[in-house]
């Protein structure tokens, strides 16, 4: 099919679209789950509210992370200030973000709820914010994925799969 830019783009069927919506939902219905999982069992509770939000602790655990110190057995099993802070952001900010902007792009929403668009600044707006947070949401699983690198990847799926950690020195 022309396109009056002298060459044709693929995908004229939409097939892309239908899978970023199915992609969509899929990470709507796994983050419902997961926050409403980590209701029950407590686990934003006691795993992810931060007890001590003074600079102190948040300065050393940015040094730690910055110097890719290993953490201690008992470290391992915690998450420091900065990753609290890192999954309630990614978790209470990021995701219904980049799920509002999507929405917000839609024109069957915008033409029923155009106060949700408006707030953003219009359609135009929205879509800018959601590249953005795409961009933070990958970068958060690139540091991810190279921070269970560094830390022992054999081990960190063990643990993962299993919930053992075993050996984590010889699994570097």
């Amino acid at each position: 099919m022309p396109t009056g830019y002298h060459y044709v783009l693929p995908d004229q069927n939409g097939w892309s679209r239908y899978l970023h919506f199915q992609a969509a939902w899929g990470a709507i219905l796994t983050g419902l789950l997961y926050v409403i999982a980590s209701l029950f069992s407590g686990h934003l509770r006691k795993h992810l509210l931060p007890a001590d939000l003074s600079w102190q602790a948040f300065s050393t655990a940015i040094a730690d992370h910055l110097r890719f110190k290993p953490p201690s057995e008992e470290e391992a099993w915690s998450y420091n200030l900065l990753q609290r802070l890192t999954y309630l952001s990614v978790i209470f900010v990021l995701f219904p973000l980049i799920i509002w902007t999507g929405l917000a792009m839609s024109p069957a929403i915008a033409s029923v709820f155009p106060g949700a668009v408006s707030v953003l600044g219009g359609q135009q707006s929205a879509r800018t914010i959601h590249f953005f947070v795409t961009i933070l949401l990958v970068l958060f699983l690139l540091v991810h994925i190279m921070m269970i690198c560094l830390t022992g990847l054999r081990n960190r799926m063990r643990a993962m799969i299993t919930g053992q950690m075993i050996g984590r020195q010889d699994d570097r």
